[in-house]
């Protein structure tokens, strides 16, 4: 039988992201001068939840949260933390891929051919 945590009320379920020890310039920081990480992954969600629309917070999503009222949980050697939904104050999107941009020529051709069909004169000729 496989174990699982499910939060209860208006709660998810988040693994925090690891703290980085070294910044993107290469300098190495102490560990009692760590800089606290609040991001981390969505591990699960309460069914409130996800039934709730206005939440659009859904399993695997990577979050930024204010861990100051998060619950630690130790949970098969993982440090998980319950955050209120309230908390979660941004989630991490991708932009849709989008498809090749079409080319100079091809866009004004598209243009032409679309575009001037609601323009044409055929209103005038009714008056």
């Amino acid at each position: 039988m496989q174990n699982f945590v499910e939060p209860l009320g208006p709660r998810i379920l988040i693994r925090k992201d690891e703290s980085r020890h070294a910044t993107r310039g290469g300098i190495v920081l102490p560990d009692r001068a760590e800089i606290p990480t609040i991001t981390g992954r969505v591990v699960e969600i309460s069914a409130e939840v996800a039934s709730d629309e206005l939440f659009p917070v859904r399993k695997y999503d990577k979050v930024l949260f204010n861990p100051k009222s998060a619950i630690p949980v130790d949970f098969e050697n993982n440090v998980l933390f319950v955050v209120p939904i309230d908390d979660v104050v941004a989630v991490f999107r991708r932009a849709p891929q989008s498809q090749a941009a079409p080319s100079a020529d091809e866009s004004q051709d598209s243009l032409d051919a679309d575009d001037v069909s609601e323009f044409s004169d055929s209103d005038d000729s009714a008056e």
